[in-house]
């Protein structure tokens, strides 16, 4: 079973390494073109999925480029079964049919709980939330993996790539790492190592509490640490570098250890992946999670409300303040729909040919399965990598301080502390700052692919 999934992962990584070169990229100043108009949060350009969660609406061809997101569903997940999980294969934005699309390999295990699996060549399993929050109290009850070079995550993350972690490293069983990040911008000054007991051995609870004012991590009901925005005040941006856009729940396994990743990832990451390893069962490293709670708050006063299904953005300034809930529809008919043309649907045009001229529908099928086999079709899945914001890899950037190279200092206290929208008198990042996480984000799906290639 173990070996099947491998070589099914493995296929598809050939596969897409063989067509990576002309998959069109985006980031700051590059937008996507109108044939692939999705950017990907690996910054890749595409259609169908690449324009459902984690599509960047600030890089896509337009702000409709991606589909809007469903709104805040308050509910108590019990990952009991598989039954509420669509493979990002098949999910098309329809979320009263699953509430997380999974990419990896989920196992139910003893019908109480999920097991997040990483099986030797492949790049772990991620489960993402349907639904996105915007504010709430969300809890993940839950194991983690161990080992060298092994990951486990429970991590909030928007499209435009505001961030909160819980991260845990497979060498450190007794410290959960905290961490935030706006709008994938690296601040080597925002984490922060948390005391827990035996991560494997013990399950716990681990919260984050995300208000519009703060952010609480807790573990087991216990604060433990505190993130206030008007602490997080960037002076040379004149913004609240503060987590405050819609964003999806993930869980995640992933191998950061590869010797493919540079080399302060690996450090980070306490190592190179061992596949021989003792802690890996029935052929793989596991994390186990028992049950997710979310408890949606209300948006932030001010906000643009024209309805109550889904969060769409009407700027590329990507605050908080850009945000709008609408009623607009959050699902395509296809993976080659997207945002701009979600009722496109090729294969229902070629069923309505077969049916009138069953000849001629066969001649369109074959030819159109022809060309989605070839290198100038658009990707309509993007790359998968279990990782948050891990920009460990240091060389190349300033220490000092909370601030780096790429953001500027920081001034704590600057600026207004209301729960408004203010963010001060630029409300954009420059195009230096985010180029640092979008490059790293692209490059990083692509070296995890072909390490998973050479590993056989």
């Amino acid at each position: 079973m173990v070996r099947s999934v491998v070589l099914s992962a493995l296929a598809a990584a050939l596969s897409a390494t063989a067509v990576y070169a002309a998959i069109p990229t985006c980031g700051p100043n590059n937008l996507c073109p109108e044939a692939t108009p999705c950017c990907s949060q690996y910054g890749q350009c595409g259609v169908g999925a690449y324009c459902l969660g984690g599509c960047d609406p600030l890089f896509s061809h337009s702000l409709t480029s991606c589909v809007a997101a469903p709104v805040c569903k308050s509910s108590d997940y019990k990952l009991t079964s598989l039954s509420d999980i669509t493979p990002n294969t098949q999910y098309l934005g329809d979320s009263s049919k699953a509430s997380w699309v999974s990419s990896g390999t989920p196992v139910v295990y003893q019908d109480n709980s999920l097991l997040l699996t990483m099986a030797p060549n492949t790049v772990g399993t991620l489960l993402s939330s349907t639904h996105y929050v915007w504010y709430g109290k969300i809890s993940a009850t839950m194991t983690t993996s161990q080992g060298a070079g092994v990951v486990t995550a429970f991590i909030m993350m928007s499209d435009v790539k505001d961030e909160i972690d819980f991260e845990f490293v497979g060498v450190d069983l007794e410290h959960v790492q905290s961490n935030y990040y706006f709008q994938g911008i690296t601040d080597y000054g925002n984490g922060q190592n948390l005391a827990v007991s035996n991560t494997v051995q013990n399950v716990h609870t681990y919260t984050l509490d995300w208000q519009p004012d703060y952010i609480t991590w807790s573990i087991d009901g216990r604060v433990v640490r505190t993130k206030n925005r008007n602490e997080t005040w960037n002076a040379t941006a004149q913004q609240y570098h503060f987590p405050q856009t819609p964003a999806r729940i993930m869980l995640s396994l992933w191998p950061a250890g590869l010797p493919t990743n540079g080399q302060g990832t690996i450090d980070w990451a306490g190592g190179l992946v061992d596949w021989n390893s003792p802690y890996m069962q029935n052929g793989y490293f596991y994390a186990m999670v028992k049950d997710v709670n979310v408890q949606c708050y209300d948006p932030p006063t001010g906000y643009n409300n024209s309805g109550s299904k889904s969060y769409v953005y009407n700027s590329r300034a990507g605050t908080n303040d850009t945000i709008a809930v609408t009623n607009q529809n959050t699902i395509l008919a296809s993976f080659q729909a997207t945002g701009e043309d979600p009722s496109k649907n090729p294969n229902a045009q070629s069923s309505s040919a077969a049916a009138s001229s069953p000849s001629a529908g066969a001649s369109k099928s074959s030819s159109a399965a022809a060309s989605a086999s070839t290198s100038a079709a658009p990707e309509t899945v993007p790359g998968v990598s279990g990782a948050g914001n891990r920009g460990e890899d240091t060389s190349g950037v300033q220490s000092g301080g909370s601030g780096s190279a790429a953001t500027g200092s920081s001034s704590s206290g600057s600026g207004s502390s209301g729960s408004g929208f203010s963010q001060g008198t630029t409300p954009s990042t420059s195009d230096a700052q985010r180029m640092r996480f979008v490059q790293g984000g692209s490059v990083a799906v692509v070296v995890v692919a072909l390490g998973a290639v050479l590993f056989l």
